[in-house]
């Protein structure tokens, strides 16, 4: 759960930074692509560190499973973001792919420190 603080502690200086570097003109996008990738590496994070600790045998089965509700999520996130709620797409979309690939690293290296026995 320490590791989720950090997660969103980081993520939200990221945002303020960005928002104070480019101005307030996009900080929806910002934060709107933050919101999805931070929520599922978190949740991911939590369900993936209670399941090796309780029954490591059935994460590969959690993994694949939250893969693809994730894919689906992501998917409808993206969609409803630019097509219903009107977000410019540049923006949001470099917010969100930044966002994904750093949360997903982080959470790759919590597995290995995990899995190492860390």
């Amino acid at each position: 759960m320490k590791a989720v603080g950090w997660m969103a502690g980081v993520s939200l200086g990221c945002a303020a930074l960005a928002i104070a570097a480019a101005g307030r003109q996009i900080a929806a996008e910002v934060l709107l692509g933050m919101v999805a990738p931070l929520g599922a590496a978190g949740l991911s994070w939590v369900l993936t560190e209670r399941t090796f600790t309780r029954n490591p045998e059935r994460l590969t089965r959690l993994m694949i499973g939250a893969f693809g509700a994730k894919m689906m999520f992501f998917g409808v996130w993206v969609a409803v973001m630019v097509s219903v709620v009107g977000l410019r797409p540049v923006p949001f979309v470099v917010s969100f792919t930044g966002y994904f690939i750093a949360l997903y690293l982080t959470e790759a290296l919590l597995m290995r420190r995990l899995f190492a026995g860390g």
